[in-house]
């Protein structure tokens, strides 16, 4: 799991520019470890880190991969915290926030790559300060890759509805529940994937793209879902970060047991749902702007439906592969259970600016939720579940 983290001055809760100097600290503090390994005891193992992003404001962890949900909230957890301690010696903290409340210059980190995309893209580039979560689930080929793809793809929306932690954009309430789906919809190659049919169909499709010229690289193919072109995993990047690490954990459990299931779909010969692109599109505008507060789209009807029941079905329809991974299902009909009581972070922000009229008490109390507090400084953690051994595909 990838989560992109925004960087906040203390006090104030406005973004920073300090990403370079928080690394520097976060690699201090982890030499200074007793193994070296810094917070998660995992050096060197494959997506463990902390990193920077696109912009100064925000900073990037990856865990390692797991097969135990547990295993994957204490090292999703203990790299938040790791990034809050070298934080709060610049004088800031660590939130996840989809998108900053407070309006923001974002600044570009001093990589070529990067300054190599604001010069191309102009404002859509040097604009683009949001945080999203993206989890990699580790499949057994290319084709399987692309044909859990085709399957999966009717239910990102729903994911991002789950996820959705972005309503307030340049001071405002933009009036959706996940803007950040909004501003990363601005990019000519993001948005929902196109029914492919094979690895062969989706390299194509991904040679023409980076021959337009329009996008920089294979990298900047942000499609809602793709395959991993440093893993041998299909990689979800629908969600928005989630404030609560507990949401967290049941994206990444709901996204296992999507690719769980569309692999046996497609071992017994089940087709993909033929559902056109453009109207997934509606989908994602529909989950972005409502999260669970409203209408979702039927990922197979593409008909309004309350979006309880569709994320009800989305329950039913990955049931068996939940099942089969021990606790997963108790683990995430918990979740929705609080999801249901508290409600997404765009409905914890909301409440939020209700309850106190300001932006910087918003921020205030998302950083509490990003560390596992409550509204009281109680710890909350996934411990009692006792997730078990998935299939690990």
């Amino acid at each position: 799991m990838e989560e992109e983290l925004l960087l906040v001055r203390s006090g104030t809760g406005q973004a920073v520019s300090v990403a370079q100097q928080v690394l520097r600290r976060a690699d201090v503090i982890g030499d200074a470890s007793p193994d070296g390994s810094g917070p998660a005891g995992t050096p060197g193992e494959a997506g463990s880190a902390l990193e920077g992003e696109l912009q100064r404001q925000q900073v990037e962890t990856g865990t390692a991969p797991h097969h135990h949900l547990v295993d994957l909230h204490e090292e999703l957890v203990s790299w938040r915290a790791h990034a809050e301690s070298a934080a709060r010696r610049e004088g800031a903290r660590v939130v996840a926030l989809g998108t900053s409340p407070f309006p923001v210059e974002a600044k570009a980190a001093p990589d070529e790559r990067y300054r190599r995309i604001v010069d191309h893209f102009g404002r859509l580039g040097s604009e683009q300060l949001v945080c999203g979560c993206h989890v990699h689930v580790g499949v057994e080929s290319d084709e399987e890759a692309i044909a859990v793809l085709d399957r999966v793809r009717v239910w990102l929306p729903t994911l991002l509805a789950v996820s959705a932690n972005s309503p307030y954009w340049e001071g405002e309430d933009s009036g959706y529940a996940s803007y950040r789906a909004q501003v990363m919809g601005r990019w000519p190659s993001a948005g929902p994937p196109d029914l492919f049919g094979s690895h062969r169909g989706y390299r194509e499709r991904v040679e023409a793209m980076v021959a337009s010229g329009v996008v920089l690289d294979e990298g900047m193919v942000y499609l809602d879902a793709r395959p991993s072109r440093s893993y041998p995993t299909l990689e979800f990047r629908a969600a928005d970060v989630c404030q609560d690490p507990r949401d967290a954990v049941v994206v990444a459990a709901l996204c296992r047991a999507l690719v769980e299931t569309a692999a046996e779909q497609w071992a017994a010969g089940k087709a993909a749902p033929p559902v056109p692109t453009q109207l997934l599109r509606l989908a994602t505008w529909q989950a972005s702007r409502f999260g669970l507060a409203g209408d979702l789209l039927d990922p197979y009807t593409s008909r309004p439906r309350p979006g309880a029941e569709v994320v009800g079905a989305l329950v039913d329809h990955v049931r068996p592969a939940l099942r089969e991974a021990d606790d997963d299902l108790a683990l995430v009909e918990e979740g929705m259970a609080r999801l249901r009581e508290v409600g997404t972070g765009a409905d914890r922000q909301r409440r939020e600016l209700e309850r106190t009229g300001s932006l910087g008490d918003v921020v205030a109390a998302a950083v509490r939720t990003t560390h596992g507090l409550d509204g009281e400084g109680h710890d909350f953690t996934v411990a009692g579940i006792g997730v078990g051994h998935g299939s690990g595909r």
